[in-house]
């Protein structure tokens, strides 16, 4: 069966990249499964440091391909994944441990919106919409939205979208905080790249620490976080990489980070 989820290794980065643009990129339950075994890759691969996700085409995506997950929402949950795999709307199973910058344009609805609030860096196209469009269709949305969607803009402007469908503008959306970066259409792909490899030049263990604490503090709260800093700062600090740091300060040149 073709693939409509592309992976791409570019030095340390991960591309994962959505395929369909004939069908603006609207998500099937393949493409979910591919999505989960792209994500699984990033995690469980240690030459790759941060992961890129993007669409091809004029959109991002259009949502859900409905029609295609009807069954799959009448029983209950998500569909089952395999060993390996992540769910890329982390509602279930193992937690992605990599970072993940994410490039949007044209529509980013439903799916995309809930993929993104699974991102940690966000690039859009100043030609983006963003919808929740499920009360219009006769359910709610299950991908993670009601959960993330008001800690990211806040309850009310959350509540504002998530019971009207109403679409926010990239220029909303970077108001509210969910956007990091704007930029001319066509550009967002590059401009994220730039982000992601920024990260991929940081020392690996050290990011993937920053983000599992900020995870744990956003997560389960800032007491657990602090108690957890010192023990799993322990053996980062314990790393080739901490040593390859010092050196490069000392001799004032830039490190080479091996992520052990």
């Amino acid at each position: 069966m073709m693939s409509f989820v592309r992976v791409e290794k570019e030095g340390r980065i991960l591309k994962i990249i959505l395929a369909r643009p004939e069908k603006m990129n609207a998500m099937t339950v393949s493409m979910y499964h591919d999505l989960a075994s792209a994500y699984g890759q990033l995690h469980a691969d240690p030459e790759l440091w941060v992961g890129l996700v993007y669409g091809e085409g004029e959109h991002f995506t259009s949502g859900l391909e409905l029609t295609d997950w009807t069954e799959t929402f009448s029983s209950g949950a998500l569909p089952l994944l395999s060993e390996g795999m992540i769910d890329p709307f982390n509602l279930s199973g193992p937690k992605l441990s990599k970072p993940l910058v994410m490039a949007v344009q044209g529509y980013c609805y439903t799916c995309g919106v809930e993929m993104l609030l699974n991102t940690d860096i966000r690039v859009a196209a100043t030609n983006t919409y963003f919808a929740q469009l499920e009360v219009l269709r006769g359910f709610f949305p299950c991908g993670g939205a009601t959960i993330r969607l008001q800690k990211e803009i806040g309850w009310a402007n959350a509540q504002r979208y998530l019971m009207t469908g109403d679409k926010w503008s990239a220029e909303d959306a970077y108001r509210m905080g969910m956007i990091q970066e704007l930029c001319e259409p066509g550009e967002q792909v590059n401009q994220a790249m730039k982000i992601a490899q920024r990260i991929a030049q940081a020392a690996p263990l050290g990011v993937q620490g920053s983000l599992n604490s900020s995870k744990i503090a956003r997560d389960q709260g800032e007491e657990i976080a602090i108690s957890r800093l010192f023990v799993d700062l322990e053996p980062v600090m314990k790393s080739e990489d901490v040593k390859e740091g010092v050196r490069s300060f000392v001799e004032r040149r830039t490190a080479n980070y091996v992520g052990r």
